[in-house]
């Protein structure tokens, strides 16, 4: 095709022997004094194939492209000459890894000293062709977040040392931990995991969860101290005679130890407070809050319980005098086994009815 660079040519620059018939039509059967001549780059020494299409069009020989499709050239790889990647002036072979035209900066990196540090010489692991300057590291192995974010390097890596450096909160926090003493972590036996109580957004105001015993009601807002005072917080009881004994001991209304009360003191109270404790006499033993009994009683368990220090032991005589005959005797006159004791007048009305 006689077209562009190869138009409005006369017969004789090609068919200069006079010869038509059989003239070659390959780029180098007439360029190869242009291929050979060639010095940016050379040609031939590169090893160039003789195939000038490959590279050139017919418009004009000083346009050549190369498709560098074998290693992309683009953002800091854009727009450089040949020779500074192909000084030596060899073209076929050229390695196209980073650290064949990266390593002296690799090696003279100091912040961080890349070498000392071990990283990698694959420079895209951190780096884009954009800039070297730029280098970004997927920390991936460790999220630099809140306290851990906008950290330099140092801080963590202070002996310039990168690889195998140990991720456990104690690693970097092991003098905090040892530090405090509100509480104090070591006496208390805390585990040296501090994200079981801390996040990454701070040091101070840990929560801990304490739902293996909920602080609420008349245990919430109480400090550490109040019920590990011995500065012991592994195997403290959570039975409530553990820390409420001075109160069983000293209650008086009833006496709790002398009437033989259970120590498991939600029985009668709850965790809002001490006091107005309630018992469930009606529904567990004897109803005295509703039915016949009810206002019957002087509001003190001694009205029926006449041995203080035994709650098992109660009296219905003391109220149904043997003497009213009208109330006793006289009503019991056909019942068979009839027996004037208290126990048998539970066994017969546990409900106090007639």
């Amino acid at each position: 095709s006689l077209t562009q660079g190869h138009g409005g040519l006369s017969c004789n620059q090609c068919h200069g022997d006079g010869v038509f018939q059989g003239t070659p039509a390959l780029c180098e059967d007439c360029h190869l004094t242009d291929f050979q001549s060639t010095t940016d780059p050379d040609h031939v020494d590169a090893g160039f194939p003789t195939d000038c299409a490959e590279c050139h069009d017919i418009g004009g020989w000083g346009d050549g492209t190369f498709d560098h499709n074998i290693f992309s050239l683009t953002q800091g790889h854009g727009g450089l000459a040949c020779s500074q990647c192909h000084g030596d002036g060899v073209f076929q072979g050229t390695p196209a890894l980073c650290e064949d035209c990266h390593l002296t900066d690799f090696q003279s990196t100091t912040d961080p000293d890349h070498v000392d540090a071990g990283f990698p010489t694959d420079c895209a692991e951190c780096h884009d062709i954009g800039s070297w300057g730029d280098g970004t590291f997927d920390h991936n192995i460790f999220s630099l977040t809140q306290g851990h974010g906008g950290l330099a390097c140092s801080q963590c890596h202070g002996d310039g040392v990168f690889q195998g450096t140990p991720t456990l909160c104690e690693d970097c926090h092991l003098t905090d931990f040892q530090s405090t003493t509100d509480p104090d972590h070591v006496n208390a036996g805390f585990p040296t995991d501090c994200a079981q109580c801390h996040d990454i957004g701070g040091w101070p105001g840990a929560p801990f969860d304490h739902n293996f015993f909920p602080l609420n009601g008349g245990h919430s807002g109480l400090t550490c101290i109040t019920c590990h005072g011995d500065g012991v917080y592994q195997g403290t009881s959570s039975d409530c005679y553990s820390c409420h004994q001075p109160d069983y001991d000293n209650t008086m209304n009833p006496n709790h130890a002398s009437a033989g009360f259970p120590i498991d003191c939600l029985d009668c109270h709850n965790t809002n407070q001490w006091e107005g404790a309630t018992f469930d006499h009606d529904g567990a033993y004897f109803p005295i809050y509703s039915g016949k009994h009810k206002d019957k009683w002087d509001n003190d368990c001694a009205s029926c319980h006449v041995v203080p220090s035994d709650f098992s032991v109660f009296s219905c005589i003391d109220c149904h005098k043997h003497d009213d005959k009208t109330k006793v005797d006289n009503d019991h006159k056909e019942v068979s086994g009839y027996s004037y004791v208290s126990a048998e007048c539970y066994f017969c009305h546990p409900t106090g009815d007639d």
